[in-house]
């Protein structure tokens, strides 16, 4: 059995009440998240106030709240993770940034933003912002960067998790990557 398997079964244990089954996974997906965040805070200037320990601590806090939490599988599990560590590092993004919306913000590659190179806590919001306008008339291709780029799930592992063919998902967030591009001011000049 793959470990992606082994999450999957015990993560369907915990949902169904096995507390011995959340015990198991507490060092797995402790592992994972920490992974992500370091990812996420990598070459970010909001590292220096916030550390990856102190991302996944709140995230994973958040997450085990829940009290027989609905998760499917690891993809899903990870979508939530990716969609909680998103929200965290724009709340303080915005708490760090009260300067107006683009105010003395360079103009970054789609790129790093995407994976946070940029080190601006202005850019975390202005990506966060394009991302909620993405998902208001396509709630699945911002799905699938959330679940890109801050899940860290490959294009398989999204395919697999939206139930699309590998070849959709890679397409759609072609799409989605230069509508988020365009969105942020970058197409304008």
């Amino acid at each position: 059995m793959s470990i992606e398997d082994d999450v999957t079964r015990l993560l369907v244990e915990w949902k169904a009440g096995n507390e011995q089954a959340r015990d198991n996974l507490i060092p797995i997906l402790y592992e994972e998240l920490h992974r992500m965040a370091a990812r996420y805070l990598r070459n970010e200037r909001a590292a220096q106030t916030l550390q990856p320990t102190a991302l996944v601590h709140e995230a994973y806090m958040r997450l085990v709240q829940q009290q027989l939490p609905d998760w499917e599988s690891r993809s899903h599990f990870f979508g939530v993770a990716a969609y909680l560590m998103r929200q965290l590092l724009v709340e303080h993004a915005r708490r760090q940034h009260t300067r107006k919306r683009g105010a003395g913000v360079a103009n970054v590659p789609l790129d790093e933003a995407l994976t946070f190179a940029a080190g601006s806590s202005a850019l975390i919001v202005d990506l966060d912002d394009a991302l909620k306008a993405l998902a208001a008339f396509d709630e699945r291709k911002s799905k699938i960067i959330e679940l890109r780029f801050f899940g860290g799930l490959s294009i398989d592992e999204v395919a697999k998790a939206l139930e699309l063919s590998s070849a959709t998902i890679g397409r759609e967030q072609r799409l989605a990557e230069a509508w988020l591009y365009r969105e942020m001011g970058h197409g304008q000049e």
